[in-house]
Formats: C-alpha cells, structure tokens, sequence
C-alpha cells in the first residue's frame, strides 16, 4: 500500500469514517482467522489472551466491529447533523488508538489483570457517545437521543460482559445492536430508497409510520433484559412481536422496488435479517432450537452486513464520489449473505459442522478482503473535488 505515492496515512485521520471503515475490515480479516487457529489448531498455538478464546471470540465479532462501526458513522453523522466540525487530527487519532489498544490488550493480555485488559475496551464507547453527545446537546438535536440511550444500554452490557465473563451480556447486546440498526436503518434506508427512485423518475415510497418505528424501538428494548436474565416466558412473545413489526416496517419500504441497485438492496436485505433472527430466538426457546442459529443470524446476516453495506456507501458519498458500488464488491455482498445461510444451517446440522465452519469462514473473508481492496484507495486519498474530509 505504501508504494503509490498518492495514498496518505494521515489522510485516514481527516474524518472518523475513514480511518474506522479502513480498520474494521482489517479487524475482521484478522479475527475470523484468530479464532479458527484457536478452534482447530493444536493447544500450544494458543495466544495468551486476557478472556477464554469462546468469550474473545463472541466480543471481538461483536463490540470490536460495532463500536468501530458506531464511530465512524455516528461521528461521521453527528457532525453533519449537527452542522459542527467533525474529529479529525490528533484527537481522531488518540480515540482511534484507543479502540486498537483494546483489541491488543484482550487479545495478548493474559498476564494483566482483568480490569487492565478490559479497561481501554470500556473507555472507547464512552469517549465516542461524549464527542457525539456535546454536539447533539449543544445543537439542540433532541431528536438524536434515542440512539445516545441505546448506546448507553450497549455499553452496559459490554460492561457486564467484563464483569461477569457471561455470555448472556453478549446476547442482550446483540438485541441491542439490532434495536439500533433498526433506528438507524429506520431513518437511512427509506430515505435513500426514495432518492434513488426519485433521480429514476418512479414515483416514491410513503413515508413510514412513526408509531411503526417506535413500536419497533420498544419491543428490542424490552427484549434485552429478558435475554439478559433468561426470562423464558417473555423471550418468545416479544421475539415474536418485534420480527412482526420489523416486517410489516420492511414492506411499507417496499425494497423489490429498488432491486437493481445494490447500494439499496444490501440495505433492505439485512435489515430483513432482524425478524429472521428474533424469529430464531423464539424457536430457540419455543422449539429448542440452536442459539448458535439466531446469533449468526442477527451477526452475520444482519449486524455484519448492514456495516458492510453502509461503509461502502458512505466511503462514497463522503469521498465526492458518485454513488456506484466498484466492480466487485457486489460479490462481497453476496458473499457475506451466503456466509450467513451456510452458518445458520450449520447451526441446524443440516450442512457438517466443520464444512459449514469453514465455508461461512470463507465466505466472511472474500466479502473483507474485497472491500479492503476496492476501498482502501478511496479512504487513503483526499476528495476528488479538493474539498476537506
């Protein structure tokens, strides 16, 4: 990467999307690896790691990604919204090495005390939703705060992963990492689906129904502590309830309409991978089901591409550059869809266990590897037009 003079290191710290959307992928090349060395490879290749390599592994595809994904939207986001400068320099920076110093310290922190190990993991969401936060309050973007609250609510519950060393924080979690895809989704998705057949002469989409969108919002939210203490008889209705909202909220936004575009469709494809999640919980709780089935439901299929997807659009418009997806990276599309289905049946032991693994492991690295190699030029050069960013 070094060898084309036109591509900057200091230009990934002009803008907190660029430096977090360039990291992401790299941490996610990086961690599906990690762990199938860890699950397959002979106990002397172990790495001293602060947590169990089944805990290491759930956090790291969970809050590693998404607390990297938060802050390069959010931040992103927030400053437009709030008509501020965003981060950029030597603070974007200092956060950024933030979030790396937790990953090395969980992955090789064996020898420090656990509250060491976690503790430049705790720091990094805080720091992100307090940058967030002063603009919102001081722009008066009350409107905003739902996605502080539910930020508060996933650092809560990475706290408690700490805490306890429990996996049940880390499923809470990924309930409240689709409540917030589904306020983020909510406001994103049909607003772009309607620009784009706007520019396509089509008549537009109503808007959604607001009731729609906070019905959704209360339902996730309500799950969370059901997971969180394994209440059995609210797990499944409001599992239920919540796949049925977000369904009759994904066909208000009539997202067959957009079906040529990719930069749409990935949209509505993953957010439809909510209620396919939650309607996995229930059949975990009603039927016996495998969680394994609902948890790479809602991180693969759902949290994982919903990133994917609005990375690569948002690494386009905020570069200047005209919104069409490069050659390829529909294939990283596809890739982390089919990814998603492999493991989900694995879960369901209708493919073997060790070729679904493995595939899905695949899979996940394709879609990677393709975005770091389509985008890395556009987030290591400055703006076509010569505008800062």
């Amino acid at each position: 990467m070094t060898t084309n003079p036109q591509w900057r290191i200091a230009q990934l710290f002009a803008y907190p999307f660029r430096i977090f959307f360039f990291s992401l992928p790299l941490w996610a090349l990086a961690i599906v690896p990690l762990w199938l060395v860890m699950l397959l490879a002979p106990a002397q290749w172990a790495l001293p790691m602060a947590l169990p390599a089944l805990l290491w592994h759930q956090h790291e595809m969970l809050f590693a990604l998404l607390n990297a994904a938060i802050a390069g939207f959010l931040l992103t986001a927030v400053g437009n919204w709030t008509q501020t400068v965003a981060l950029s320099g030597r603070p974007l920076f200092a956060l950024w090495s933030l979030w790396l110093l937790g990953r090395l310290a969980l992955l090789l922190g064996e020898l420090l005390p656990g509250w060491l190990a976690a503790l430049p993991d705790l720091l990094f969401l805080p720091c992100v939703m307090l940058d967030a936060g002063r603009r919102i309050v001081g722009a008066r973007q009350w409107r905003q705060l739902p996605v502080l609250g539910v930020l508060s609510l996933l650092w809560l519950m990475q706290l408690s992963f700490h805490v306890t060393e429990s996996a049940q924080p880390l499923r809470a979690a990924l309930v409240l990492a689709m409540a917030l895809m589904s306020v983020i989704g909510g406001r994103i998705t049909p607003a772009f689906s309607n620009n784009w057949l706007r520019a396509q002469g089509q008549a537009q989409n109503p808007p959604s129904a607001p009731w729609l969108d906070h019905a959704v919002l209360i339902v996730l939210v309500a799950l969370v502590p059901a997971v969180l203490w394994s209440i059995d008889v609210a797990i499944a209705p409001l599992a239920v309830a919540g796949a049925a909202l977000s369904l009759l909220r994904l066909w208000q936004w009539r997202g067959w309409r957009i079906a040529k575009e990719p930069l749409l469709w990935i949209l509505h494809v993953s957010l439809l991978w909510i209620p396919v999640a939650l309607l996995l919980l229930a059949g975990s709780h009603l039927f016996g089901w495998s969680p394994v089935a609902w948890l790479h439901a809602g991180g693969i299929g759902a949290m994982a591409s919903l990133i994917y997807g609005v990375m690569t659009r948002v690494a386009l418009g905020h570069t200047g550059r005209a919104l069409q997806l490069p050659v390829g990276v529909s294939v990283g599309y596809f890739a982390l869809q089919v990814g998603a289905i492999v493991r989900v049946a694995t879960a369901f032991t209708v493919i073997d266990w060790h070729l679904g693994v493995l595939t899905s492991a695949a899979l996940w690295m394709v879609a990677f590897a393709i975005f770091i190699w389509r985008y890395a030029g556009i987030l290591l050069t400055p703006r076509p037009d010569g505008r800062s960013g």
